[in-house]
């Protein structure tokens, strides 16, 4: 009989930065389907994939990726790298943006849903960093969303991404794949962050977001799976699974 894969211990809630409330609702959590060693298996295949995954906006410090992850709510990627490449260009730290002017911040991102809003928000955030935390990103999720236009998700990319801060952010990508595969199951978004902190080792944390974003966006897609193609199908407790076309 083989040995199962040495696990290491799950991070706490603490560790990620969830509040004593917040604690409250993890010891109420929906149970996983998988086991953990099952867990760490699922997130070894990702790695083997792409070990060190990032994000695919681009930008070139902290303030364009805050300013990026807000523009991204309800727009894909490449929809909002194609506005922020001109607009970084000529605005890539707060100072610069808020001598661009809304109507002008308006004008390069009009392509991207929302645009409006979206524009007095960067304005906003922007003269925030400024004023209240003397031009550079904050590093800490409270401070992070008290950032116009930037909520518990985004704030969590932000510290993923630009400050190597384990995070787990949200989004219908990773809502999907949790609830699917049965590894953190919950019903909305909080409920599977704080589930997947707490099914997640320590050795995974950085990259889980990464990994289970892409799965999502690229395999586990939410119309029709490409199950064909999974490289955790074996583990995935989704009943519905596709099967490959003769």
């Amino acid at each position: 009989m083989k040995n199962s894969p040495t696990v290491s211990k799950p991070a706490s809630p603490a560790k990620a930065d969830v509040t004593p409330q917040k604690e409250k609702l993890y010891k109420k959590l929906p149970r996983p389907k998988l086991t953990r060693a099952r867990i760490h298996m699922l997130y070894e295949r990702l790695k083997a994939l792409d070990p060190a995954p990032r994000t695919e906006l681009v930008y070139s410090n902290p303030y364009t990726l805050t300013v990026a992850v807000a523009l991204s709510a309800q727009a894909t990627d490449v929809g909002v790298n194609k506005a922020t490449g001109p607009l970084f260009a000529v605005a890539d730290t707060p100072q610069k943006m808020l001598d661009l002017g809304e109507d002008t911040v308006r004008d390069y991102i009009k392509t991207i849903g929302l645009y409006r809003n979206k524009s007095k928000n960067v304005i906003a955030l922007s003269k925030m960093i400024i004023d209240d935390f003397a031009g550079e990103v904050p590093r800490s999720r409270e401070e992070l969303m008290r950032l116009p236009g930037v909520g518990r998700k985004t704030a969590n990319v932000v510290l993923n991404e630009a400050y190597n801060i384990p995070a787990m952010a949200v989004d219908t990508h990773i809502f999907r794949v949790s609830n699917r595969t049965g590894m953190a199951p919950g019903k909305d978004p909080l409920e599977v962050e704080l589930n997947l902190l707490r099914v997640t080792a320590d050795e995974h944390l950085l990259h889980a977001h990464h990994w289970l974003i892409l799965h999502g966006r690229y395999t586990c897609v939410a119309r029709t799976p490409r199950c064909q193609n999974c490289a955790v199908i074996d583990i995935c407790k989704y009943s519905k699974k596709t099967q490959p076309k003769n």
